[in-house]
């Protein structure tokens, strides 16, 4: 592929309008190479040769002797390094050495671990293992197949939600696996992070649990994308040492990474064009040009639209291209999911717009070309998603289109933040109170507690019992506690991907049949009464909304708008747990409590993203506990602002939307992992407060984070306002789409203020 001509096509068409804010030339890269410290057995050393898996990259060395020697290792290297290979050959050797020797292999994905056991076959089967020592376990698995794989599999292959909810609690029927567990791989460790991964750092304790029971002690090997924490990650994950291996000796082609900014539109207001309209234009110009592409969407319902854009686009340009795209997300029904990763896998696709489930590893052949609508969250989220094309050592092309936010237009401004900046942390929160009560109950169906199960559950333990025998749920038999006899299988209450265990479901009333699922915490967000729903393309109208039977009911429909929901958030303190002083004001890190109303949506019209209509909603609020960072302006500042007649109110709120918006650059986090409040007088403190809370019951560290870095915040937050070219205030700077307040008030001048004398100016 030429990229250098294709991007110079492109900025020579009519519609261009200096979209390019920066060109990043990234080099090729040579391999480097190692030999491990000990010999392979014999044949296996024959399988890789005959595979041209020789010589091992330098970092495959170091993995592979790391944890030949016993040690637990964690892999952070690039996307399309050979990671897998640094798992696989350890549990090859042991696995020829151990007759008995059992491995668990821990994937985010059904699809990620049916792509990895199709590698495993092809690689050492039959050498190695029968075809029948090899297995997927999830939930597509047939009832009669599974009692087999526990007999005769030796390597299993499952994903975190099946080790909760159908090896642990049914530990009995696998004992022959965890009583030989060699080995447990967890792949895309970084995805385990948030929520999901403090859920799943507490299912691999009752893994450990239960393999002390049965008289094994596993070695895990994680294996991640670039984070700035991996050692810390793994260890919080799984409550181990790890060795870290992160010194990258594989080799990538060329790339040519774009900036590309949606041209302004409305000089006064700063207003841009869509960046789906300019997603769109780049996706179906590089599969009109027979490039094979994968265009990502921030979410499920942009990725819809995109899609509806682009075969429109294409029908109108070039007809013979529009079969030859998909859309694929999460809450596809499975076996659509698959038909569409074949299809793309054996080039029957020339594109495909997708959210995140294609970001991970599934080897979906050589692509050419990637197209990012908005920033991911993160920065190792941008390469693992840019990394998707080149994988098979060409050049490629990738672009970053910026949204009309606060932190993507701070990476349009300033380019060298993101090429020349560190990875982001990993955030989990092992010890939140609210996960870990939850998988305590399960773990004590599993077996009863006992206080020796702090070295699994730290120092939390003794509280949660505590709680959890407060409320009846467990109950003390000499030094043990046993679960309630009134619960039965606790699992099945936990969803360990949300903040609630249970989902929606979506019925078409034209087909009574059932389109998808949604999870509970986000329904009343995007499955309301009145919402557009779209799935695959086409528009459904929520008709009614069942909160009792959780069921939303849809029909088809050719409504030109796309809806979005107002909400309005209260907050209160209960608890401050740290404070400093910071220059002229004092900072706090504590719990509170927030409550969420939805109140009405927003209808907006396709592609001009205009708003066509308001409509009220009345549905029952949201509350949680979680964790906030808070902090008052200075007196000073509040004094300033009253003397030049500027909105303190619109001050506070605008500070407020930018810096929840600017956070991520400092959390590996997603900008709705975040809410914020902002108040002239808060009824908890008589003052005037921003504050910042994690969007998540019992808070993931966000807050704290944010807490720790709060001067870095203020600079980043005050750089984005200062810079912005509009005048009044635009969503480039202090506007949010999620304001449930319509962006009102909001005062550019007097959120300035403020952010400098937080900073002492």
């Amino acid at each position: 592929m030429d990229t250098s001509a294709f991007i110079h096509e492109l900025i020579s068409q009519p519609a261009y309008s200096g979209q390019v804010a920066h060109i990043e030339h990234i080099p090729s890269r040579c391999p480097r190479y190692a030999e491990l410290e000990k010999p392979l057995a014999s044949s296996l050393q024959d399988c890789l040769r005959g595979h041209s898996l020789l010589p091992f990259y330098a970092h495959q060395a170091q993995a592979i002797d790391s944890a030949l020697k016993g040690g637990n290792v964690m892999v952070a290297t690039s996307s399309a390094s050979g990671k897998s290979l640094c798992y696989n050959i350890a549990v090859m050797q042991s696995i020829l050495t151990e007759p008995a020797g059992r491995a668990l292999y821990l994937f985010p994905t059904k699809a990620l671990a049916q792509d990895q056991l199709r590698g495993l076959r092809e690689l050492f089967c039959p050498s190695i293992l029968k075809i029948s020592e090899l297995a997927t376990f999830d939930g597509d698995t047939p009832p009669a197949e599974r009692s087999e794989i526990r007999r005769r599999a030796r390597i299993v292959l499952t994903n975190p939600d099946m080790l909760h909810i159908g090896i642990l609690p049914n530990h009995k029927a696998w004992s022959r696996l965890l009583r030989h567990l060699r080995y447990v791989v967890v792949d895309e460790a970084h995805i385990y992070r948030g929520v999901f991964g403090s859920h799943v750092a507490a299912v691999l304790r009752r893994l450990r649990r239960l393999c002390q029971f049965y008289g094994s002690n596993p070695q895990f090997i994680c294996c991640s994308a670039t984070i700035a924490n991996p050692g810390q990650h793994a260890e919080r994950l799984v409550a181990l040492p790890f060795t870290v291996v992160s010194d990258d000796g594989s080799p990538h082609g060329g790339k040519e990474f774009v900036f590309w900014n949606p041209p302004i539109i409305d000089e006064a207001r700063s207003i841009r064009r869509s960046a789906n309209s300019e997603a769109t234009g780049l996706f179906t110009e590089l599969v009109r040009h027979n490039i094979r592409t994968l265009a990502f969407a921030r979410s499920r319902r942009l990725t819809e639209l995109i899609y509806a854009y682009s075969r429109r686009r294409l029908a109108e340009i070039s007809p013979e291209h529009t079969s030859k795209i998909r859309a694929y997300r999460a809450g596809y029904l499975p076996q659509e999911r698959r038909r569409i990763e074949q299809q793309l896998f054996q080039g029957e696709l020339l594109g495909v717009v997708a959210t995140t489930a294609l970001e991970l590893g599934i080897d979906i052949g050589d692509l050419e070309a990637t197209v990012l609508t908005g920033y991911p969250g993160s920065i190792a989220s941008t390469w693992q998603q840019a990394g998707r094309s080149g994988r098979a050592g060409d050049s490629s092309l990738s672009f970053l289109i910026g949204l009309d936010n606060p932190l993507d237009q701070y990476f349009m401004r300033h380019p060298d933040f993101f090429f020349q900046r560190n990875f982001e942390n990993a955030l989990i929160n092992p010890d939140n109170a609210h996960i870990l009560r939850a998988h305590l109950l399960s773990a004590a169906w599993e077996l009863p507690l006992t206080i020796d199960d702090g070295r699994f559950f730290g120092p939390g333990l003794g509280r949660g019992i505590a709680e959890l025998e407060g409320q009846g749920f467990l109950r003390q038999r000499d030094d043990r506690w046993h679960l309630s006899p009134a619960i039965s299988y606790p699992a099945l209450g936990i969803s360990i991907r949300a903040t609630s265990g249970h989902n929606f479901a979506i019925i078409d009333r034209s087909t009574d049949c059932l389109l998808e699922t949604v999870e509970a915490s986000v329904a009343l967000f995007q499955v309301h009464p009145g919402a557009i729903y779209l799935h695959q393309g086409e528009a459904y109208l929520v008709t009614e909304l069942d909160l009792t039977s959780r069921t939303a009911y849809v029909v088809p429909t050719s409504a030109g708008y796309y809806t979005q929901t107002k909400e309005l958030t209260e907050l209160s303190i209960k608890r401050v747990i740290r404070s400093k002083s910071w220059g002229p004001t004092r900072v706090y890190l504590g719990e509170v409590e927030v409550t969420v109303t939805v109140v009405g949506f927003k209808k907006k019209a396709q592609f001009t993203e205009e708003v066509i209509g308001d409509e009220p909603l009345d549905l029952p609020p949201q509350r949680f506990a979680t964790v906030a960072l808070w902090f008052a302006p200075p007196a000073k500042v509040m004094a300033q602002l009253d003397r030049r007649d500027q909105d303190l109110a619109g001050g506070l709120h605008a500070a407020e939307h930018a810096a929840i918006a600017v956070l991520p650059l400092f959390a590996l986090c997603d900008r709705n992992d975040i809410g914020g409040v902002s108040t002239t007088s808060h009824s908890d403190t008589s003052r005037a407060e921003i504050f910042i809370y994690d969007a998540y019951p019992g808070g993931i560290g966000i807050a704290e984070r944010g807490f720790d870095l709060v001067e870095k915040l203020w600079r980043a937050t005050l750089a984005a306002i200062a810079e912005c070219p509009c005048n009044e205030g635009c969503p480039s700077c202090i506007q949010s789409p999620k304001c449930g307040n319509n962006n009102r008030p909001l005062d550019k001048a007097a959120a300035r203020v403020l952010l400098e004398g937080l900073l002492g100016h």
